[in-house]
């Protein structure tokens, strides 16, 4: 059985696909968001986590909504 995958974890994959899927590179993403590109690939890997203001920013550039991104993660938690 695989080990299960914190929400920080999921969160990161789950911007990392949605930035994917838009065809984005971290860098145009930091640059949609108003975030660093290296802060950007921090979450993407788990190693950080988002506050609330930065949600909101992450989100608008993804063009999402910000508990859409939370909800994607907390199933992606339940589903390992």
């Amino acid at each position: 059985m695989a080990p299960r995958l914190s929400l920080t974890d999921a969160f990161g994959l789950v911007v990392r696909d949605a930035r994917l899927k838009l065809g984005y590179s971290q860098e145009r993403l930091a640059e949609m968001s108003g975030l660093h590109r290296t802060y950007i690939s921090a979450l993407e890997r788990g190693l950080t986590s988002i506050s609330i203001r930065k949600l909101e920013r992450l989100a608008s550039a993804l063009a999402t909504k910000p508990h859409l991104l939370v909800k994607a993660a907390e199933a992606r938690t339940s589903s390992r």
